[in-house]
């Protein structure tokens, strides 16, 4: 199957119920510094799909695949701490931590294929 446009990328799809989980749980944070960085990282995940698709090369498009991965590696790690200090309940920590799991292994998967 031949993708034309990031938009059509499942993996970018689950990225953007990541991210707008993520802005509206924190929506009313006080945090600012912890809600800007979890914001971001989510934000980063979608938008590098989106990037390195765009790139319209497979190297290019990897590298950003991988950055990626890490950006979902960051939002779990970030949604332990959210848990941890009473930012979010355990049912939405559950959700975007099963999301971000979900995204990482569709790229994993799009890294493979790439090989």
């Amino acid at each position: 199957m031949k993708i034309d446009r990031f938009e059509d990328i499942i993996a970018w799809q689950k990225a953007k119920i990541l991210t707008l989980g993520i802005y509206t749980s924190f929506k009313e944070c006080k945090d600012y510094g912890f809600k800007d960085q979890i914001q971001r990282a989510s934000v980063s995940i979608m938008n590098n799909i989106a990037e390195g698709f765009e790139r319209l090369g497979d190297k290019e498009f990897k590298r950003f695949l991988f950055i990626v991965k890490a950006s979902c590696g960051e939002v779990r790690s970030m949604l332990y701490l959210s848990y941890d200090l009473g930012y979010l309940n355990k049912e939405e920590t559950r959700r975007y931590y099963d999301l971000s799991i979900e995204v990482s292994k569709m790229i994993s998967g799009f890294i493979k294929r790439l090989n």
